[in-house]
């Protein structure tokens, strides 16, 4: 009830509708807000100079009647237009529900012409606008002004009991003392009751379990549905609607048939058309409800999906910390190993420096030592005792000079760090540190309406679900072989409809599909079991013919342009099940001996059907048959064909046996046994035989598949 309560307040006032009228649009809106919104347009005889003159009625421009489209006179003579456009001095007011509203206008005393309003002590302009605050369709009212629109009075009832409803709580009608607050109210009973009073007084069995329980308020504006009114004509206010006029889709009243424009409109009882459109409006409310319906459960959905959302936004950021923490951690650890490594170079270093200090200070020391006594010796007097050590102490000062040679005073280590940190690709891997898809592709959905069976072929179509957003670089198509084994797969690839053919006939295939991406497989879809044709409907195959072949009635009939036999084989191969096919003699010339039979897709092609082992065979003139496989000819048989005759075949892969018949006759005893793999329908004629082939046909009576004498013949 409550969400109702929008569609029962006026769009200008924003308040429950009060005497509410329809305007031609179809939207309602309050009597007292019409006259409010109503505005002046300038003499339909003169607008141009109106304009010109730059005097206006109003403050507002006025509406361009050129471009002015009347209605007919089935919509009362209304005019409307595109748009109503308001001089930028004058700016549109809103309503309290925000639909843009027209104030009034205030016309010239000398240029208005009053029209008194029934009901009203405001006169109405001659020539006022009103414009629909919804739809802002603008319409110009006639002489009746306001009075041309009709009442709603249902919406009015409805607005009525809706605020009776709200009024007061609803009392139970059974309580004794102190009524209590009624739950339900029984459509049928017509009374309201509480939960002591409808469990005591209206159990839920017998023929009460029928009733119809509603809740108070609705009961209440059920019960308060006003008394049918007597409504009277806008155009005829003393004439009472009676009829309704189709074409119009309006009530219309006697008069209005009889002198008005709806006299040769077709009409219909009003009550029968109360009824019909009563009845449609349930049925369109049947299918309005069911959206309700899947709207409401969506909305569960969705809310559910806020909520998961936010599971999962605090489980993926806590994810997300992990893993950068996890990062930090190790470029930490890598910090510290750099750290160690320049620790090391930095302590070694050292050594060197400092050992080649203490080297050069010892060093420095006998250096300085042997000057300071070689000068010493310089000083004495004593020639002949210098002369004793003169040399020696010469070749010391050689010696020790030497040893302060070259590489002595050179330093043997830098005191530059040769290491130079490589965090470019760190910093750019840092950079480019971004959300890559990681999870596998959610299950395909196969598309159910796209799936069929044509023959023995099998078309699949699938997609992925329509909110994942999950990258998916291919499909994987799986079926059975048919009989319950086991999958295998068919198809691998980018596509999403796949037909496969060559399958078994009347056999029933399970397939299922599966996404796959660089992260790993998916989930595989649900199985879907597809039956493929019963019987087998085929035609011969022009790709793999003999180019002598002549193909005719949509490659059902055959014949050939060489003298020569020449072999033509079905686009159709079967393994599996029971198989049965005809051909009639459309043409029988010279008495030629056609075969018939089945083949391997590799036989040959340029020799009678049977000469090589890829092929088996009966072949057959006018007086005779024989059966023929790898050149070998066996069971001559009595018998032969002309024009007219009929040829079939029947090949029994349940007892793995070939019989032929000859118009509707078996034709000699079991032809081949031991029949294994895939075989085509096949023939081979020359130009003197042309025969039609006749598939999609049921096996003959006389034959029970699996079930033969010990000498051969068929029981």
């Amino acid at each position: 009830m409550d969400e109702m309560e929008e569609e029962l307040k006026c769009p200008v006032c924003g308040s429950f509708y009060r005497e509410p009228i329809i305007l031609p649009c179809s939207h309602n809106i309050c009597l007292a807000c019409a006259r409010n919104i109503l505005v002046q347009t300038p003499d339909a005889e003169s607008p141009q100079s109106s304009r010109a003159s730059g005097s206006g009625v109003s403050d507002y421009d006025y509406l361009d009647l050129d471009k002015m489209s009347l209605y007919s006179e089935a919509d009362s003579g209304y005019g409307s237009y595109g748009g109503f456009v308001s001089a930028p001095t004058t700016p549109c007011q809103k309503s309290p529900n925000g639909v843009r509203v027209f104030p009034p206008t205030v016309p010239q005393p000398q240029q208005q012409h009053l029209l008194p309003h029934p009901g009203s002590l405001t006169p109405i302009p001659r020539n006022s606008c009103i414009t629909c605050p919804q739809c802002h369709r603008s319409l110009i009212l006639d002489d009746r002004g306001l009075r041309g629109f009709p009442k709603n009075r249902v919406l009015e009832g409805v607005v009525d009991r809706y605020q009776q409803s709200k009024a007061a709580a609803l009392k139970c009608q059974l309580c004794e003392k102190s009524p209590k607050e009624a739950t339900v109210m029984c459509e049928q009973c017509d009374v309201f009751y509480c939960d002591p009073c409808r469990l005591r007084c209206h159990p839920p069995r017998g023929p009460l379990a029928k009733h119809r329980l509603v809740p108070p308020a609705q009961g209440r504006i059920s019960r308060r549905a006003s008394p049918r009114k007597i409504s009277t004509c806008t155009e005829h206010e003393l004439e009472n609607l009676s009829m309704y006029c189709v074409q119009c889709k309006m009530p219309v009243c006697y008069q209005c048939l009889e002198e008005g424009k709806h006299g040769t409109h077709e009409v219909k009882a009003l009550g029968a058309m109360w009824k019909l459109h009563k009845g449609q409006l349930s049925q369109a409310l049947n299918g309005l409800s069911d959206r309700a319906t899947e709207a409401k459960e969506f909305l569960v959905q969705l809310k559910n999906m806020v909520q998961h959302i936010q599971e999962n936004g605090v489980e993926f950021e806590a994810c997300l910390v992990a893993q950068c923490d996890a990062l930090i951690d190790a470029l930490n650890r890598r910090k510290a190993q750099l750290l160690s490594q320049v620790n090391k170079e930095h302590e070694h270093k050292l050594k060197v420096v400092r050992d080649q200090i203490s080297h050069c200070t010892v060093k420095l020391r006998q250096t300085t030592g042997l000057m300071e006594y070689c000068l010493e010796v310089i000083k004495e007097n004593d020639p002949s005792g210098f002369l004793q050590i003169s040399d020696a102490l010469i070749r010391r000062v050689h010696m020790t000079e030497s040893q302060w040679g070259k590489g002595t005073l050179t330093p043997r280590m830098t005191s530059d760090f040769d290491l130079t940190l490589d965090s470019g690709p760190l910093l750019q891997t840092i950079h480019q540190l971004d959300f890559v898809q990681m999870k596998v592709p959610a299950a395909p959905m196969l598309q159910l309406e796209e799936c069929c069976t044509q023959n023995n072929s099998a078309t699949l179509s699938w997609k992925q679900p329509p909110l994942s957003t999950i990258t998916v670089e291919g499909y994987i198509l799986e079926l059975d072989d048919g009989n319950g084994g086991p999958f295998r797969e068919v198809y691998v690839g980018t596509e999403t409809i796949c037909t496969v053919d060559g399958l078994h006939f009347n056999s029933t295939y399970k397939s299922r599909v599966k996404a796959f991406n660089a992260s790993g497989v998916g989930q595989y879809s649900k199985t879907l079991i597809m039956q493929t044709s019963e019987i087998a409907w085929f035609t011969f195959d022009p790709a793999s013919a003999h180019p002598d072949i002549i193909f005719s009635n949509d490659n059902l009939t055959v014949t050939c342009n060489s003298y020569d036999d020449r072999v033509v084989l079905g686009n159709t191969a079967f393994s599996r099940g029971v198989h049965y096919w005809e051909m009639t003699v459309d043409r029988y010339d010279n008495h030629p001996d056609p075969a018939f039979g089945i083949a391997r897709s590799d036989v040959l092609k340029d020799v009678m059907l049977g000469k090589d082992d890829k092929a088996w065979a009966m072949y057959v003139d006018n007086n005779r048959s024989w059966f023929m496989h790898n050149n070998s000819h066996t069971n001559r048989t009595d018998g032969g064909i002309t024009k007219g005759a009929t040829i079939g075949v029947l090949l029994d892969f349940t007892r793995r046996i070939l019989i032929f018949l000859v118009n509707d006759e078996q034709q000699g005893p079991v032809a081949f046994e031991g029949l294994e793999g895939a075989y085509y329908p096949a023939i081979s004629l020359n130009r003197n035989v042309q025969v039609t082939l006749h598939t999609g046909l049921p096996i003959p009576d006389f034959y029970t598949p699996g079930e033969a004498d010990p000498t051969g013949s068929v029981c």
